[in-house]
């Protein structure tokens, strides 16, 4: 079963972007994944396509009408997949979570823009509220190609080293360790040398110490969580 994305946006044309390049952008060539593009103006009202209107009780910006979210979510079926609003008050999205849509059928994911999509529609539809940060962009469609990578980078045959994501951020609940290549010296600094010996234990300790330096000072958080289940 391919692994299938539909975006729902008021902007089609922003896509497929930079998910149709490098990796992303072959694995799509080859069917691993599937993305399929619908503009919600489509199901707006009147002549005018009307998709939006003023705030109820008063404030700036305007909210996508409940009808016209909930007719452009109903015109996409759902195929056991999950339901996404891409919304800044939402659950944060996590390695976890992106692990377990790429082992599902897909996401449908509904963008917004304006001052968002009017409450009633995400109740009416149970609609999952995901965040990418502690951060508001114009709309949702880059967050969705945020999501959307996330995911399909893990599904089997994409990335050319399967043994890479296990090595990642956040895959052992820690920040990944430096990387280094060629030239060995650079502006007077050298690789490590430790990464030149061979020995294979010590190269696995030395990467393990450096990702817990990294966790423990960026991500205090992180390391809360990763010391608690070393326990």
């Amino acid at each position: 079963m391919t692994w299938s994305a539909t975006v729902l946006t008021l902007f089609p044309e922003m896509f497929p972007g930079p998910l149709d390049v490098s990796l992303l952008g072959k694995a799509r060539q080859k069917e691993l994944w599937s993305l399929e593009v619908r503009d919600i103006r489509e199901h707006g009202i009147g002549k005018h396509r009307t998709v939006d209107d003023t705030t109820a009780g008063g404030g700036p910006g305007m909210v996508m009408r409940a009808d016209v979210a909930c007719a452009a979510i109903d015109a996409v079926e759902r195929a056991g997949r999950p339901l996404i609003y891409l919304s800044p008050r939402g659950a944060p999205l996590t390695q976890t979570r992106v692990e377990g849509l790429s082992q599902g059928a897909g996401a449908i994911l509904l963008c917004g823009r304006f001052e968002g999509v009017d409450e009633r529609a995400l109740e009416a539809r149970a609609v999952e509220e995901v965040s990418l940060g502690d951060f508001v962009l114009a709309g949702g469609e880059i967050a969705a190609m945020a999501l959307i990578e996330a995911s399909v980078r893990l599904i089997p045959g994409v990335l050319g080293a399967q043994a890479s994501p296990a090595e990642e951020s956040f895959a052992a609940g820690l920040l990944e360790y430096p990387q280094y290549t060629r030239p060995q010296t650079f502006e007077g600094r050298d690789i490590p040398e430790v990464l030149l010996g061979g020995n294979h234990a010590e190269i696995t300790r030395f990467r393990r110490e450096a990702a817990e330096r990294l966790t423990k000072s960026r991500r205090p958080d992180l390391w809360t969580l990763y010391e608690k289940r070393k326990r």
